[in-house]
């Protein structure tokens, strides 16, 4: 089916990736960054010009569009999903995407910053010997996260538009800002969205397929201590930033923390802290594949506070926690066949299929509590976030496969 195709996926990749989609965690604006709507009006300019006449970007930045169907069948409407920013982490601006031709299974030398790939610290790029692999020049993250999945689902609709022999229902694109900042779906209108069952294309190796996420709290500790000139402060100033220390340095340090779990542990983790000597406060994320257990870690980082406290009775803190997230295989268990058909496009795109857990969340872990039955699968993304993100050509394409095919396998069952 595809054996003649000249894929777009590449060269849309390598535009999309130019354009600095950066989100900002601190930003209270929605999106948190207005440079994300340049990708997005430039994909709703290039829907159109393949001839999708609704592709629409709104005014928080969500572009929507339909590849209308084309069966007589009553087939339940899809939504294929992927996220424009980037993260935060590491710079997006000024990327320079560099394809390395027929990888030769080597260290990867970078030219800029002295970056170099270590194929012995990456193991997945070890076993594409042979593939073309995009990196950054070693001065920006590449953006594959998930700017392939948007470039796949870009020449998956080019490729369906122009293939009307392939029967498939209406099939709905959405691209959306801010997931990076766990907010991605925050402001979406699932009633203009209009799909019953979705996939967020935002995995990363060929072939896997994701069902299961954490779950995910926010937790915030404030504390307010005692503020008083250094001068005549003995006896009398109470640090809320040395507080906020001792609160930190009693967490675990063999347990408990994303450098300590793997698989399905959960941990406490602190991402950030600011304060002054009067007033100070942590950021946690508490995570866990068992969503209870997002209580028990707040027990015990309350407790953490309070042991703490308890040793400064003129100041105070206090724990709020606010839900993220859950795990979207509370609702996918409820419907197997959104996944079974997924596996069923990955095997026809010639890919065994690989069920993995994510480690983090996607939209799609939203998206499925919020009525959007939501798994993800595989774009060919690796080393995210960083210097050392990279992407296989040929991964990207079997990724394009798979969407078509999913589109294909919807039809046939319905």
């Amino acid at each position: 089916m595809f054996d003649n195709y000249k894929y777009t996926v590449i060269e849309r990749f390598l535009r999309y990736v130019q354009i600095d989609t950066q989100s900002d965690p601190l930003s209270k604006t929605f999106p948190s960054t207005e440079k994300q709507k340049d990708l997005g009006r430039l994909l709703v300019q290039e829907l159109q010009e393949m001839g999708i006449i609704d592709a629409i970007m709104d005014e928080h930045g969500y572009v929507f569009a339909t590849i209308p169907g084309n069966t007589t069948k009553k087939v339940p409407v899809i939504c294929f999903c992927s996220h424009m920013d980037t993260s935060s982490d590491c710079s997006g601006k000024d990327v320079k995407p560099i394809i390395h031709r027929e990888y030769d299974g080597k260290d990867i030398t970078l030219p800029d910053e002295g970056t170099v790939i270590r194929a012995s610290e990456h193991p997945y790029l070890q076993s594409k010997k042979g593939d073309d692999i995009i990196t950054a020049s070693g001065a920006t993250l590449l953006g594959a996260d998930d700017k392939a999945g948007v470039a796949e689902i870009m020449d998956a609709a080019y490729y369906l538009i122009r293939h009307p022999e392939i029967k498939h229902g209406d099939i709905r694109i959405l691209f959306t800002p801010d997931e990076e900042v766990g907010r991605g779906v925050e402001k979406l209108d699932m009633q203009r969205l209009g799909a019953q069952f979705g996939y967020t294309m935002d995995g990363g190796e060929r072939g896997s397929l994701e069902e299961e996420s954490f779950s995910a709290d926010a937790a915030r500790i404030t504390i307010n201590g005692v503020s008083v000139h250094p001068g005549t402060a003995k006896d009398k100033l109470v640090s809320a930033i040395k507080i906020a220390g001792e609160i930190i340095d009693a967490l675990p340090k063999d347990s408990l923390s994303p450098e300590t779990t793997e698989d399905r542990q959960g941990f406490i983790h602190p991402v950030r802290m600011h304060g002054i000597v009067e007033h100070a406060e942590i950021d946690f994320i508490l995570r866990d594949f068992i969503t209870a257990r997002l209580d028990e870690h707040a027990a015990f980082l309350r407790n953490i506070m309070n042991t703490v406290m308890a040793r400064y009775p003129q100041a105070s803190a206090e724990l709020t926690v606010t839900q993220q997230y859950r795990n979207m295989k509370e609702v996918l268990d409820l419907h197997p066949q959104v996944t079974a058909n997924a596996e069923e496009a990955i095997r026809r795109a010639g890919v065994e299929p690989l069920r993995l857990i994510i480690r983090g969340g996607t939209d799609g872990s939203r998206l499925s509590f919020m009525g959007l039955p939501c798994p993800n699968i595989f774009t060919g993304e690796m080393a995210l976030h960083s210097k050392y993100e990279y992407v296989s050509i040929q991964d990207m394409q079997k990724a394009v496969q798979t969407i078509v095919h999913l589109a294909q396998v919807w039809e046939e069952r319905s």
